[in-house]
Order: C-alpha cells, then sequence, then structure tokens
C-alpha cells in the first residue's frame, strides 16, 4: 500500500513539473513575442480640383482730388464689370465691389519728403465661385486684356479652397492603412514572420498642399501603425 502511495506521489509530482514546464515555456515565449513588432507608415495621396475660389482685382489711382480719383476708379471698376460679363461670369460667379481704401499720404508724420501726390485709393473687386477652373482660366488672361482696354490691374490674387475635405477623408484613410499593412507584410516576409494584429495606430496626419496646376489641390495623409509579428 505504501507502495502504491509513493507510485502515485511520483506522478503527481512528474504532472506537476510537466504542467510547470509547460507553463514556464509559454512565458518565456511571450516574452519573446511581445516586442516583436513593426511600426510602418501608409501614405495615400490624391489630387483634386479645388471646389471655391475667391479672386480679387483691384486697382489704384494717385492724386490731389478725392473726386477726381473716385470718378477714374469707378470707370475702371464699371470697364472691368463689363469684361466679366462679356466673358460669362454671370450665373457662375458672385462679384462684389469693395468699399475705396484711401491713403492719406501728408498724413505720414515721420517723413521728411513731401509725397508727389496726396492721397493713394484702391477699390477692389471680389469674385467668389466654384468653378474654380473657369476662374483660373480667366484670371490667366484678364490683365492683358484689360490693359487693352485702358485698365491697369494693381493686384490679381486668387485662392483656391478645397471644401469637401470630410467627405474625402475616410477614402483615403482606408487607402493610407491598405497601405502601411502592404508594408508590414513585406517586413515580416524578409524576417520569416507574419503580421498579427494593429497594437498601435494614429488617426493619420491630414495636409492639403498646392498642386501643379493653380485650381488644383493635393490632399495627403500618413498614417502611422505598429503591427505585432508571430511566426
Amino acid at each position: 500500500m505504501e507502495k502504491y502511495g509513493k507510485i502515485i506521489q511520483a506522478s503527481i509530482l512528474a504532472v506537476g513539473l510537466l504542467l510547470l514546464g509547460m507553463c514556464i515555456k509559454s512565458g518565456i515565449d511571450n516574452f519573446t513575442n511581445k516586442d516583436r513588432r513593426v511600426t510602418v507608415k501608409g501614405l495615400a495621396e490624391k489630387v483634386v480640383d479645388a471646389d471655391k475660389v475667391t479672386w480679387t482685382l483691384s486697382v489704384t489711382g494717385v492724386g490731389d482730388n478725392l473726386d477726381a480719383i473716385f470718378a477714374l476708379l469707378n470707370k475702371e471698376v464699371e470697364t472691368i464689370q463689363k469684361y466679366l460679363k462679356e466673358n460669362q461670369t454671370d450665373g457662375k460667379a458672385k462679384v462684389t465691389v469693395k468699399s475705396f481704401d484711401i491713403t492719406d499720404n501728408n498724413a505720414n508724420v515721420w517723413s521728411e519728403r513731401r509725397p508727389t501726390y496726396r492721397y493713394s485709393v484702391t477699390r477692389s473687386l471680389s469674385i467668389t465661385s466654384n468653378d474654380t477652373k473657369f476662374i483660373s482660366e480667366l484670371k490667366e488672361k484678364a490683365a492683358d486684356a484689360l490693359l487693352e482696354r485702358g485698365v491697369m490691374i494693381d493686384s490679381n490674387y486668387a485662392n483656391y479652397e478645397y471644401t469637401k475635405f470630410q467627405e474625402l477623408k475616410p477614402q483615403m484613410m482606408s487607402e493610407a492603412i491598405a497601405a502601411a499593412e502592404k508594408t508590414a507584410q513585406q517586413f515580416a516576409e524578409n524576417s520569416h514572420s507574419t503580421i498579427n494584429k494593429i497594437v498601435e495606430a494614429g488617426q493619420g496626419e491630414f495636409s492639403i498642399d498646392e498642386a501643379d496646376i493653380p485650381y488644383q489641390k493635393k490632399v495627403r495623409v500618413v498614417s502611422t501603425i505598429t503591427y505585432s509579428l508571430k511566426d
């Protein structure tokens, strides 16, 4: 009876040692694999047409008689408005004429030289539109066309915007994540492993920059993702 008891005790001890060994091995494997990870970046880029433009045209006049300057600028503004209408901006753009911006040059008390003309006056037109390509093409030829009509443009600037960014965001995030996963898979193959799961992931860094064509924008997103690896 005592003999059988010793056998049972030995069996229990053996099973215990086996289970302990398995636990130790599992712990070592987990410790070994817990830092086996790869951090990669995924890039997605897309060139889109801007969907809003604000085009500013301005004319400037100088002199000592404000009424004469106002009359000259009003005539030039009328010429610009006529030019825009002839080029079919009605229905495509909203034209707003700004107030006179007047500078009294004699008010500069720090200058020792008397200015040639007392007043400098500027008047601007703001043209807003969603047809950015149309405005871009019209802007390129406006300065020369107006000069032929006797109007010298002082400022000819267009600001293009892309306002539908939120609509594009999910698609570009998906493309960036797919690009990151592809890079991670290639790294895993080179290290004779496979990617397991995402450990960390950021929301992505978005930017909207100028493109080669004035009325276009380059939307860019970079996502940083960390994957765990397994054999």
